[in-house]
């Protein structure tokens, strides 16, 4: 993989420059201070990951980052900073990763095991359905956690936030469900319900409720998951039932 940082306190940029060199195979191909002199360098150059701070001159990273991810190629952003408050932001922006400094090199490393293994399974499958997600970001505890899709097994809206569910966790996403959903695809998963969107994958059990609707239970989770009126002949056709 190929990389570029960007941090305008020199001795930071030296520090994770040596980190990255001595615990992962990624390439450092520059280092930058400032965000503008990074756009033109992406102008004519293509890396595979950006290390980014966001306080840096001329441009900062979250205006930077926005600027990136309109690009076609849209390298994988880590942020890290001592800016707590923009993690949702960088969520949205659907970041790598977010590290708050000061950071432990234990955290570095986790983050390049992760970023290693994440360009190793997508070399595995150089030719997904184009425009389909691999991944989707979560949030816990002010952290971003890049979470493989096939791993979410339902979600159900609570008012304006939504709940998603993996096998061992829990995420509250500061979003409406249709948002959310809009992010999963749809050959992967149902809105079953108004409240409702499940990973048919993980769906073990499908139970007659009332009114000619169903119950469905999922695998590994004692979660029951209902079907609405209004979506149950879709289902059917989904489940051939």
């Amino acid at each position: 993989m190929k990389a570029i940082i960007v941090e305008d306190e020199f001795l930071a940029q030296q520090e994770l420059s040596w980190m990255i060199q001595q615990h992962s195979q990624i390439t450092i191909e520059a280092c930058f201070d400032d965000g503008l002199d990074v756009l033109r360098y992406l102008q004519t150059h293509r890396v595979d990951v950006i290390f980014l701070d966001i306080n840096i001159p001329s441009l900062d990273g979250m205006l930077l980052a926005q600027n990136i991810n309109q690009f076609t190629h849209k390298p994988l952003i880590v942020f890290i900073t001592a800016w707590k408050e923009h993690a949702v932001e960088a969520f949205e922006l659907e970041a790598f990763d977010y590290i708050l400094k000061p950071y432990h090199e234990s955290r570095i490393v986790t983050m390049l095991n992760k970023l290693e293994a994440t360009a190793q399974q997508q070399a595995q499958q150089p030719n997904p359905a184009a425009g389909t997600p691999q991944t989707v970001n979560l949030v816990k505890d002010e952290r971003i956690i890049v979470t493989d899709i096939n791993d979410i097994y339902y979600v159900e809206a609570h008012e304006k936030l939504t709940f998603v569910y993996t096998r061992r966790e829990a995420y509250v996403m500061s979003m409406a469900i249709s948002e959310f959903c809009s992010r999963l695809p749809e050959q992967m998963f149902f809105r079953c319900h108004r409240s409702y969107c499940v990973n048919l994958s993980k769906i073990r059990e499908i139970e007659p409720w009332f009114n000619n609707t169903y119950l469905v239970k999922l695998r590994d989770l004692d979660a029951q998951v209902p079907v609405s009126r209004s979506k149950v002949k879709a289902f059917r056709q989904l489940m051939h039932l």
